[in-house]
């Protein structure tokens, strides 16, 4: 005998009509229209935004992003994470339709985990991003929306790629994704160079994206920024992006002088920031299956 028979349980009649939601074709639409044709033409522009970006240099990669996720005029979470650990020594920047980047990003360390156990070591940065990019260029037209720089040291050094969900995977030494990028771009162009220091390194990504959420309608909140060293990735800090901004206003003209002075500026603001520490657990640390 089942076990809903001993029980006497019954499945919920499924073709009731929902006390929250109207019967199908229901919505309240003008005559003549079919709800969804009528919510594709007529319904809310939703415009997602965000600034992520990561560059190359000699002392690894850098990773920085803002934390506020947006949707039109709404914002959703003013302190979400977009910058998202893959193992030990990878992590990626998270830039389209949160699910999506989410998602794939599971899948992604799944893989890596077999593929770990099968070969005895994990894949290069450049393995894991074709990897992600063959698994995600199979949906090619299905409205998938993952836009990711995938940051990583691995056997040949420090290394970056983009990747993008129509099955795009690009090298370079510098990227930004999102709304913001433009304005990230107009800094990190005119500050980036292969031979930097680390604290050069921190105050250009966190300049780049403090400049990015003063212009860029849908980004703001704070500022993470990350590290990924030969001995793995690092959390360095998290920082209010209006703080900065504040501080760098304050400051004189343009010039060299300037330059050193946001530096300094904005070194002394990481300080007040998250330290350079591992991760709390709950926090950022990953799960034993995933390293």
């Amino acid at each position: 005998m089942a076990l809903q028979d001993v029980c006497k349980w019954q499945a919920p009649d499924t073709q009731e009509a929902s006390p929250h939601l109207p019967h199908a074709g229901g919505w309240a639409v003008p005559q003549g229209w079919d709800p969804q044709t009528f919510l594709q033409i007529h319904g809310p522009r939703l415009a997602h935004g965000t600034t992520t970006l990561a560059f190359r240099f000699r002392h690894g990669v850098i990773a920085a992003a803002d934390t506020r996720s947006s949707c039109g005029d709404y914002v959703h979470c003013p302190a979400s994470r977009k910058v998202i650990p893959v193992h030990q020594h990878l992590l990626g920047t998270t830039s389209g339709t949160s699910a999506d980047c989410v998602t794939w990003y599971r899948v992604l360390r799944r893989e890596l985990r077999l593929r770990a156990l099968r070969e005895g070591q994990l894949p290069s940065v450049a393995g894991a991003a074709r990897l992600l990019s063959v698994m995600m260029s199979r949906y090619r037209g299905l409205d998938l929306c993952v836009a990711t720089a995938l940051c990583g040291w691995d056997r040949s050094g420090p290394a970056l790629f983009y990747v993008y969900s129509d099955g795009t995977c690009l090298q370079g030494d510098i990227f930004s994704v999102g709304s913001g990028s433009p304005y990230a771009y107009g800094v990190l162009d005119g500050g980036y160079h292969y031979d930097m220091s680390t604290q050069e390194a921190y105050a250009l990504a966190r300049r780049a994206v403090v400049h990015a959420t003063h212009r860029d309608a849908y980004s703001g909140g704070s500022v993470d920024l990350f590290h990924v060293r030969e001995s793995g990735w690092e959390y360095v800090s998290r920082n209010d992006a209006w703080v900065l901004y504040s501080e760098l206003r304050k400051l004189p003209g343009p010039g060299p002088e300037q330059e050193q002075e946001e530096e300094a500026t904005l070194d002394r603001a990481g300080e007040g920031g998250e330290p350079s520490v591992a991760p709390a657990p709950g926090d950022w640390r990953m799960p034993a299956e995933a390293l």
